[in-house]
Order: C-alpha cells, then sequence, then structure tokens
C-alpha cells in the first residue's frame, strides 16, 4: 500500500471494495470466465493488505475487524471524522 494521509489509505480501500463488487457482480452472469476469477483473488488480496495497513496505523475499520478483536473499542479514543 502507497505511503500517504489516512484520508488516502482509506480512499484505496474504498476503490478496492469498489472493483471487488464491479469483478463480484461481473461474475455472477459469467461464473466460468477464469481471467475475471484471477482478477477478483488478486483484488482481494490487495485489498486484504490495504486494510491490514491501515488498521495497524489507525485502528479498526469495523466492529467485526481483527484489529477490535482486543475487545478494546479503539475508535472511541480517536477524533470523530468530523473533528480532523
Amino acid at each position: 500500500m502507497n505511503t500517504g494521509s489516512k484520508a488516502q489509505k482509506l480512499r484505496e480501500i474504498q476503490e478496492l471494495e469498489f472493483v471487488l463488487t464491479e469483478i463480484n457482480l461481473f461474475l455472477d452472469t459469467h461464473p466460468q470466465d477464469k481471467t475475471a476469477l484471477n482478477d477478483f483473488v488478486s483484488v482481494r488480496n490487495k485489498w486484504e493488505e490495504a486494510v491490514r495497513q491501515y488498521e495497524e496505523s489507525y485502528g479498526p475499520l469495523t466492529a467485526a475487524s481483527e484489529a477490535a478483536a482486543g475487545g478494546c473499542w479503539q475508535w472511541i479514543e480517536e477524533p470523530w471524522p468530523w473533528e480532523e
């Protein structure tokens, strides 16, 4: 994942999620397309790495994140998005 600001890293995650959704929709109608399936796996791996790096730096993205599994609601200690 590229170094950059918190907002840039979050934007990268959102872009990867968009691509995953689009490939998933394509695969719904073209389930035998090996290239699309390979693309999905590749983008999913990039997304997982981007999320891992983001959460290491800034904490969990969701309550279901592994970064939140420690039982600490860490984001309460952070500034809210409108406070940044």
